[in-house]
């Protein structure tokens, strides 16, 4: 069975400030869980890209549904963006990379806490 489903919607979505979010294998780009959340494989290879180029993630920003969200933070194992009150969060594990989006209505620290409560949670399980 699947934990990430699971996962996903207990340490993500059930604060109430993480509009929708997905898990991708680092490696392929595949999605392991979603919830709230379509992603094409053409915008998760833009994800998994992003880590690789941070300095073009920084100046540039990413694509994102129709939308350019401005870079706030990118390192190796975080990027945060933001576009007109919405935010667009990653982080990347060993084998995984964390997506999550909050709303207008949300509190950006509570759903940065949130995915970065669970990268380390999957850093920990090795993951």
């Amino acid at each position: 069975m699947n934990p990430f489903p699971m996962l996903l919607e207990e340490s993500l979505i059930n604060t109430k400030h993480v509009e929708c979010a997905a898990i991708l294998v680092a490696k392929t780009g595949d999605v392991t869980a979603a919830s709230n959340f379509t992603v094409c494989p053409e915008q998760t290879r833009i994800f998994i890209d992003s880590f690789k180029q941070l300095n073009v993630t920084r100046e540039k920003g990413l694509n994102f549904r129709n939308k350019l969200y401005t870079c706030v933070r990118a390192d190796k194992h975080s990027i945060y963006t933001k576009c007109e009150g919405h935010g667009l969060i990653l982080v990347r594990t060993a084998l995984y990379v964390i997506v999550a989006t909050y709303s207008q209505s949300m509190y950006p620290s509570v759903c940065v806490e949130a995915v970065e409560k669970l990268a380390e949670y999957l850093r920990e399980k090795g993951k």
